[in-house]
């Protein structure tokens, strides 16, 4: 983990207690062994009873932690943070977003799982992607994996859009456009976008190739796959959905702050 990235985060971390009471007892575990803990099983995949000793925090106290964090909105604050950085540093621009999904296997099922389409019904669960026109995760949305795609873009953009600071001047509301292939075609979905202001660039289903939306779509593949870098993000073992949603939340912060500091993965 490196040190930028946890000066980063304990900015919004609560004070740490003294390391043990007036009453002795087991010494406090300090933050930053708690967050190189949570940084190594995201990226590594490994399990929370698999957490070596010697990392100074054991799995099942990094696993209360990012349960906590993500119930007082710290890994939110730390994702819009960090969008915040990227827009000062000219790379990120909200004017046009891409969407797309994925589908993680959820071994053990779980809270926001379901069937599978693609999978022989295996439960699973479905991460909804947008992303900036140059693939900074903006936001990801999970839900069951049988979801169907176009009831997902709606509450992403409309919702889930970040108003990014960090310039003079109001952040931006919501996109002047928005692409997504073909699973997302909805005339009704077409035409609230558009209701809104938003240009919706949606490949038609039943056509052909070679709308040339590709060139445009492309970015949000790759941030997909550096997303899917991040093993723990590939499959689905924890069963609570907050849990999930401090994974998705700190996979798109750790992609963010790649971009920030080393441009790409």
């Amino acid at each position: 983990m490196p040190d930028e990235f946890f000066e980063l985060v304990a900015h919004h971390l609560p004070p740490e207690p003294p390391g043990v009471g007036p009453k002795g007892g087991r010494p406090w575990i300090g933050h930053r062994a708690v967050v190189r803990v949570i940084w190594y099983v995201l990226t590594s995949g490994v399990r929370w009873a698999d957490v070596r000793a010697e990392l100074g925090c054991s799995g099942r106290t990094a696993h209360r932690r990012l349960r906590a964090w993500e119930e007082r909105g710290i890994w939110d604050r730390l994702h819009a943070d960090l969008l915040r950085l990227l827009r000062r540093a000219d790379k990120l621009d909200t004017d046009v977003v891409i969407v797309d999904g994925v589908y993680v296997r959820a071994f053990g099922g779980g809270e926001q799982t379901g069937p599978s389409p693609v999978d022989r019904r295996k439960l699973g669960t479905k991460h909804t992607l947008m992303v900036s026109r140059s693939g900074v995760p903006l936001a990801i949305r999970t839900a069951v994996a049988n979801a169907r795609d176009h009831r997902q873009i709606l509450p992403l953009v409309l919702l889930d859009f970040p108003r990014v600071g960090g310039k003079p001047g109001r952040p931006r509301e919501k996109p002047a456009e928005v692409y997504a292939d073909r699973g997302y075609d909805s005339a009704s979905t077409r035409r609230l976008l558009r209701w809104l202001g938003i240009e919706p660039k949606i490949a038609k289903r039943r056509t052909e190739h070679g709308s040339r939306l590709g060139k445009v779509r492309w970015v949000v593949e790759r941030t997909i796959a550096w997303v899917k870098g991040l093993r723990r993000m590939r499959v689905r073992y924890d069963r609570l959905g907050v849990i999930r949603d401090a994974f998705t939340t700190l996979a798109a912060s750790v992609v963010c702050f790649r971009i920030l500091h080393d441009g790409t993965l």
